[in-house]
């Protein structure tokens, strides 16, 4: 592995760690928006690892970590579609108002279940790339 894509899955950890931490505190738009970037950093490991270079733009590490894993039979649809629907919790916590703005406690907390079955995910193809 790669330092810098170490880095990244380092990253990713520590976050789902702040997420779980979080989330004691009942706060679900900080907890959802923790998780997305956890998972955001793992897909990050991954691109670097296997094109040494990243994008730093949310679109761009979902366009390319697409292309990555399209063909992957390791990722199930879920680890698939993670970073498109946890980002639109980040999203929420971020941009949105009123009482629509507000992420359930529950939906950070199936963002987290999934982030963490994401990082692994990564950390296990970076890992074993057949």
């Amino acid at each position: 592995m790669k330092p810098e894509t170490g880095r990244y899955l380092e990253k990713a950890r520590k976050l789902l760690g702040e997420a779980e931490a979080i989330l004691t505190l009942q706060l679900g738009d900080i907890a959802g928006r923790t998780a997305y970037l956890a998972g955001f950093h793992a897909a990050q490991a991954l691109i670097f690892e296997r094109r040494d270079v990243v994008p730093k733009t949310h679109r761009g590490v979902h366009g390319q970590f697409s292309d990555l894993v399209r063909a992957e039979p390791r990722l199930d649809a879920a680890l698939r579609s993670f970073l498109t629907q946890a980002y639109k919790l980040k999203a929420v916590a971020d941009y949105d108002t009123g009482p629509e703005a507000d992420i359930p406690v529950t939906e950070a907390e199936k963002a987290l279940v999934t982030a963490k079955r994401f990082v692994a995910t990564m950390d296990t193809l970076i890992r074993d790339p057949s």
